[in-house]
């Protein structure tokens, strides 16, 4: 299960110089970093072609709504968001995972044009041009080489894959994105690269299952400058620590081969920063969810992991009030928890997914006790995030400037990713830049975040 981000909306961009005004198009995005990339293609493709894009409902001659549709209340968001588009502009184009659900999009906004499901660049540009044909002058419309993105200049998500072979009984998403399909891995180097040069200081690596990257192909051997990679993690990290940016890895399942990217962390080729989602501790819990692996070994790794790297910090999500859970293995899992030693740790409370296996499953636990146990367990980890934010005071980090205000810098170290994890607040920082790397003090911190000085 991966996070929901919040919703966006592109910036508007300038009109060309053109004698007839180009058709405009708003778009609102919401929904985890896969969606978020799935948006960067549509713009790219929408301004490659001279549409020009809008920040409002009503500079727009249509709106393009990206869904998200993953637990109830994301469709609940989603079906707002189409509505609200609806009222504001009328003329509403649908994509995205609540696309792959039937025909829910139709039945309660049967007013929209199209509807499609997430990936789907071709399909949702088929539908722009039947009601909004494009005016094109390759010479005025240009994109560079990155394409349009909806992160800040200085880092970007970058997908390696889509769709996921696993069948975990709470999840929908193999339905939605289907099997794992891996990307090239010249392809992704050449993305990667163009981030790179137009300045991206930070490139976050996701999918649905990063770990198994390249299973689908049998690890088939690609090229990138010329020289053979293979399709494979290992392959792909130490060609990304080449150049010479934060490279950090998102949804990696524990899986052997994850012991094979410890030797590039220590050698700074790639971020110490692992977010794998373990879902739970208890072993009969984990079988029921259909999840690899079990908590006994997920431990002995993390310890293998520490000990190889030992500032490697590791997120993870978990998620409370699976049908049938116990109080009992409800506290093993808090037990998973003090003896792990996470870094950064979500929770959701189980909720039943249209589709999902999980709905069959006896002992179904009534709503406010899979809230009590979700606030419990994040209060229960609280306190060993806390220590362990403890544990750097004194420490000089590295951090990578977000933000310059009035009362300083807002940074992230190596342990936070953008959104999802903590803040480095650097109370002398106010000449720093924003995407610019630097050397701090860790003064104080609280539940969350840091404080620091320039080092």
């Amino acid at each position: 299960m991966t996070g929901r981000a919040p919703r966006t909306a592109a910036k508007p961009k300038s009109a060309h110089p053109a004698k007839t005004k180009p058709p405009t198009i708003g778009f609102v995005s919401l929904g985890c970093p896969k969606a978020t990339v799935d948006a960067e293609h549509i713009l790219t493709r929408m301004r490659a072609e001279g549409y020009e894009i809008s920040g409002s409902y009503a500079g727009a001659d249509l709106v393009v709504v990206n869904t998200c549709g993953f637990i109830d209340a994301a469709v609940a968001e989603s079906l707002d968001a189409i509505g609200e588009a609806l009222a504001e502009n009328g003329k509403v184009i649908v994509t995205g995972c609540l696309g792959a659900k039937g025909d829910i999009v139709q039945q309660t906004h049967p007013r929209v044009l199209a509807v499609t499901g997430p990936h789907a660049t071709q399909e949702v540009m088929a539908a722009v041009h039947a009601h909004l044909p494009p005016l094109h002058d390759p010479f005025l419309d240009l994109v560079p080489e990155q394409g349009i993105r909806l992160t800040p200049e200085h880092y970007a998500y970058l997908k390696i894959s889509e769709g996921c072979n696993h069948r975990c009984s709470f999840c929908i998403i193999p339905a939605l994105r289907g099997d794992l399909v891996s990307r090239p891995i010249g392809e992704v180097m050449h993305e990667a690269e163009a981030l790179v040069h137009a300045g991206v200081r930070e490139l976050l690596v996701i999918s649905q299952d990063t770990s198994a990257y390249g299973v689908d192909v049998k690890y088939r051997t690609g090229f990138w400058q010329g020289r053979p990679l293979k399709t494979r993690l290992y392959d792909l990290c130490n060609a990304l620590g080449e150049l010479g940016v934060w490279v950090r890895l998102h949804y990696v399942y524990p899986y052997p081969n994850v012991d094979d990217l410890l030797p590039l962390m220590a050698e700074g080729k790639i971020l110490p920063y692992l977010d794998a989602p373990f879902q739970h501790a208890s072993a009969r819990i984990l079988k029921l969810m259909k999840r690899p692996a079990s908590a006994e070994k997920v431990l002995e790794r993390i310890a293998a992991w520490r000990r190889a790297v030992p500032d490697l910090a590791i997120r993870s999500t978990f998620i409370t009030g699976f049908p049938g859970e116990t109080e009992a293995e409800f506290n093993e899992l808090l037990d998973f928890l003090d003896e792990a030693q996470l870094d950064r740790v979500g929770a959701f409370a189980y909720s039943p997914v249209d589709g999902a296996a999980a709905n069959e499953l006896p002992g179904a636990l009534p709503e406010e006790v899979r809230e009590e146990r979700r606030m419990r367990l994040m209060q229960h980890q609280e306190d060993i995030s806390t220590q362990r934010l403890e544990a750097k005071i004194g420490r000089r980090i590295t951090v990578l400037v977000d933000d310059v205000d009035d009362e300083g810098a807002v940074a992230r170290s190596m342990a936070d990713a953008p959104e999802i994890d903590g803040l480095v607040y650097v109370t002398d920082g106010h000449e720093l830049e924003v995407g610019e790397f630097a050397a701090v003090t860790v003064t104080d911190c609280d539940v969350h975040d840091l404080y620091a000085t320039l080092a």
